[in-house]
């Protein structure tokens, strides 16, 4: 009498877990991978030569005698380049009205802001109101 051999369906089902755990190693390693890049990707950088820039000379705006006799109030936004020496090398209005747009311009030529290695760029925000 001759014997087959056949193999036992425990080793299969060992194969198959074994490599189930192997692809969910696989996966999670690389769901991993993926969250860490995403996470790099999407977080916010903040350039410390920005952060660190204070206004040394900063005037308030007038606020202009054609906008008090129009009651008229509201918000100016611009953008600057200051340069490393501190002074305000570029401006952007990036919005608000014209009136009180050049108040704001006005009084920018005599901000100074402290010395820096790069120049910088921020966004100021002037509120006018009576």
């Amino acid at each position: 009498m001759h014997c087959r051999a056949f193999p036992i369906q425990r080793n299969a089902t060992s194969k198959r877990e074994s490599d189930a755990t192997y692809v969910k190693t696989i996966l999670t390693a690389t769901a991993a991978r993926t969250v860490l890049a995403m996470a790099l990707i999407l977080t916010p950088l903040t350039l410390p030569a920005q952060d660190a820039r204070r206004a040394i000379s900063s005037p308030v705006p007038v606020y202009p005698e054609v906008a008090k006799r129009l009651r008229l109030v509201g918000v100016v936004k611009v953008q600057v380049v200051v340069a490393p020496d501190g002074r305000i090398k570029e401006t952007r209005v990036i919005g608000g009205h014209p009136v009180l747009m050049s108040s704001v311009e006005e009084t920018l030529k005599n901000w100074k802001y402290a010395p820096a290695s790069t120049e910088s760029t921020l966004q100021l925000e002037f509120n006018f109101h009576p």
